[in-house]
């Protein structure tokens, strides 16, 4: 079976509400897709509709170039985790796990190895209702693994682990897409999906928001777009630095109590407005956004939930 996702045209509502608005990607072998968007955005739409527990008014979502509801021993095909509370408090781990390898018609063996790949083994034999987050969440990444499948989704991976459970799972999923199969990850931890994308190497970007994808690339194209034209100013004098700079023409925009992010002028014309105005400062360089800050510029009208700024 081939290694994708492919999402085309998904159209979903709740009654008024539109959930998903023509949704279309695709996933490939080889790479962590992060799928990533503000809270409402249809993240979760789109991955139950994959998975088939919903389903869209239009469009199509395949797996491997066939319905989720085709596969005959799912597990097999695609490993998922959506929701690591979804277990049954009294049963065991290593009990939840061989009832859903009975399910998939998997040998015991195959139980034991993925509790020993999420690290479970002291925790295999104790009832999940007294599991942290952080161990429901691993057990959740054994239970998507059963099958040995070629594609792997997973929400929010990172919500619940300590920075050891952290460490781990940014090179489980780099392993993951280093075995050629396609991951696709939802977060909105931008920081965790970046360091993941800097060692990782093969790394794309789908953004969301209000039902439609709003940005389909590489992390790389993705910042280097958001980071176009725009210059790194450090001064101790910013008010005025910020006057003179916006007099002349410039988008100036603060990023630290002595640090301002210039957008209109290059960095040689900065340093003359600055030098003509006699404002000091002890840096002018081309500023390298991060993920989150391409991700807050692309997002910033699809919010859907937005609190007021703290005073």
């Amino acid at each position: 079976m081939q290694a994708t996702i492919e999402v085309a045209g998904l159209r979903k509502r709740f009654g008024s509400t539109v959930a998903l608005d023509g949704m279309s990607f695709a996933v490939a072998p080889g790479q962590v897709t992060g799928f990533v968007g503000p809270n409402g955005a249809g993240k979760s739409t789109t991955m139950r509709v994959i998975l088939g527990l919903d389903a869209a008014d239009e469009g199509s979502a395949l797996v491997g170039g066939r319905p989720y509801q085709s596969l005959r021993y799912p597990m097999r095909y695609v490993g998922s985790l959506l929701d690591a509370s979804a277990l049954q408090p009294s049963r065991t781990g290593r009990g939840h796990l061989l009832w859903l390898a009975h399910s998939q018609g998997l040998a015991a063996t195959r139980v034991d190895e993925v509790i020993s790949q999420a690290g479970l083994e002291k925790a295999a034999r104790r009832r999940t209702g007294g599991y942290s987050l952080g161990m429901r969440q691993r057990l959740g990444i054994a239970a998507a693994m059963l099958g040995d499948p070629p594609v792997i989704m997973l929400d929010e991976p990172f919500n619940g682990l300590d920075p050891e459970g952290i460490v781990w799972m940014r090179g489980f999923l780099a392993s993951l897409a280093a075995q050629g199969r396609a991951v696709l990850v939802s977060s909105h931890l931008m920081s965790e999906l970046e360091t993941l994308f800097t060692e990782d190497g093969a790394c794309h970007l789908v953004v969301i928001g209000r039902g439609r994808v709003i940005a389909d690339m590489g992390m790389a194209e993705l910042i280097a777009a958001a980071s176009a034209d725009q210059v790194l100013l450090r001064t101790t004098a910013r008010p005025k630095a910020l006057t003179v700079l916006e007099d002349a023409g410039a988008t100036v925009t603060a990023a630290g109590h002595d640090t301002l992010t210039v957008s209109g002028l290059g960095a040689e014309q900065v340093v003359a407005v600055l030098t003509q105005h006699a404002v000091p400062f002890s840096e002018v360089s081309a500023h390298r956004a991060s993920l989150e800050e391409a991700y807050m510029d692309l997002t910033r009208d699809a919010v859907e939930y937005r609190a007021e700024a703290a005073p």
